[in-house]
């Protein structure tokens, strides 16, 4: 069935549609003229006031509620107001026409682009929609000093959205904006690797660590080990980082214990740069051999910040236990291993959310079993001599190949002698030109000499 209508009516329709589209753009042009003029006539502060109290009365008839959030709260820094900036400030949406681009001192990190003042974001958490719009009114200044609120210019930020999550936004919200963005400002900044700072242990606290930038390259993807061993430590990674709410709840400190042992040139070091850039952890080298006491190593544990990845190089030479001596006189002058302990699993050990310790060690039968049980060092990881699959994963690092001639040979060879991942990258490292069957014959050599060597000293301590 059609329907018909006049067409006078319809007529009547549109000059009614156009006479109120006119309209709204006229009071609109209007306002703003108005606005325009009275900047040029009357202070900024008034002007804004005036505006504000208008803004204010339409907004009673409005299911909207606006939160605002000012930079500073007197000479105090809003966390709040930082991190929405973070968080929100990275969700530009297609929209958006004006950008604020920045380059960070941080050479690993590309452009930033946030938007400017005045323009909005949409941003979406549960299906609800929330609308931020950045503000920045200007002030005038009162005199030189450092107190943020003289400066020429106030910013803040506005949140605006239905009154029926106003609950909604204060429980979930704004907690998960100051929760992503902490992981984004994680995320963002370079890693780096402390060291211990002997001068500054019994000085100053935020002296007893000395950082510099980790700039280290090894990643899972291009780690030299058995495939099954790095999907286990990856999700054993995983697991523990999503955890902290269990650790609570069943009373244990929020860290994970890995001792890496095996022969040197294993990938030892290598891993634990992998870790580190696989969670964005900061490293701390800890030295047992520059502390003179217990006391020293617990200075060091206040002052390493959480998420980080302690690590203790050789721990079976870099530490006398003294108090497992049977002589009875420890030196006093030394970290003893009830020392030690206290710090991987005793009331010490709490000083600190989401640490990772990682001890290695070229001798595991030499550690004492103390030091060996699960709560101290949870994962034990065997870094192994190069195996088959190791070679196929050097061979991609070093020369982009997926498939290998003679690999047959190269397998043979490698199962038969005790060759370390480093030790076959150094020999593909050597590659003289581009041709890659020359670097596979020569990497094919030196297996077989190192078989060949490994039999004469069998030969010899059979002799002897």
């Amino acid at each position: 069935m059609a329907f018909f209508f006049p067409s006078s009516s319809v007529e009547t329709n549109l000059a009614t549609t156009k006479t109120f589209v006119s309209t709204v753009a006229s009071v609109a042009t209007t306002i703003v003229l108005i606005r325009s003029v009275a900047r040029d006539l009357l202070p900024g502060e008034i002007v804004d006031c005036f505006f504000d109290g208008v803004r204010g009365f339409f907004r009673r008839f409005s299911s909207q509620l606006t939160i605002v959030i000012d930079e500073f709260e007197g000479l105090i820094s809003n966390q709040i107001y930082d991190a929405a900036v973070t968080y929100v400030g990275k969700k530009i949406s297609p929209s958006t026409r004006r950008f604020k681009v920045s380059k960070p001192d941080d050479a690993k990190r590309g452009f930033e682009i946030t938007v400017k003042c005045d323009e909005f974001i949409m941003d979406v958490f549960n299906g609800i929609k929330f609308k931020w719009v950045f503000i920045r009114r200007g002030v005038e200044s009162k005199s030189f000093s450092n107190n943020p609120r003289d400066h020429s210019e106030i910013r803040s930020l506005e949140l605006s959205f239905h009154k029926k999550h106003k609950e909604l936004v204060f429980a979930s919200y704004l907690p998960f904006i100051m929760q992503e963005a902490k992981l984004m400002k994680q995320e963002a900044r370079a890693l780096r690797i402390f060291t211990v700072n002997c001068n500054g242990i019994c000085d100053n606290l935020k002296d007893a660590w000395t950082p510099m930038t980790l700039d280290h390259p090894a990643t899972f993807e291009t780690l030299a080990l058995e495939p099954d061993t790095k999907k286990f430590i990856v999700e054993d990674l995983e697991r523990f980082v999503r955890r902290k709410e269990y650790y609570r709840k069943v009373g244990k400190a929020w860290k994970r214990g890995y001792l890496l042992y095996g022969p040197p040139g294993t990938g030892k070091s290598s891993l634990i740069a992998a870790m580190a850039n696989y969670l964005h952890f900061d490293i701390y080298d800890l030295d047992l051999t520059v502390l003179s006491r217990n006391s020293d190593l617990r200075r060091l544990m206040i002052a390493m910040a959480n998420r980080s990845i302690v690590v203790v190089e050789d721990i079976d030479c870099t530490i006398e236990l003294q108090d497992r001596i049977t002589s009875g006189y420890p030196n006093q002058r030394s970290v003893t291993l009830s020392g030690l302990l206290n710090f991987i699993d005793g009331l010490w050990s709490s000083c600190g959310d989401e640490r990772i310790i990682v001890f290695t060690t070229n001798h595991k039968e030499k550690l004492d079993p103390a030091l060996l049980r699960p709560g101290r060092m949870d994962i034990h990881i065997h870094m192994s001599f190069c195996t088959p699959s190791m070679f196929r994963q050097l061979a991609f690092n070093y020369l982009q190949l997926h498939h290998i001639l003679f690999f047959s040979q190269i397998e043979e060879a490698i199962l038969a002698t005790h060759v370390t991942p480093a030790e076959v990258g150094e020999e593909l490292l050597k590659m003289k030109n581009s041709d890659h069957h020359s670097t596979l014959q020569e990497v094919l050599q030196f297996l077989v000499q190192k078989k060949t060597e490994k039999e004469e000293l069998e030969a010899q301590k059979r002799e002897t």
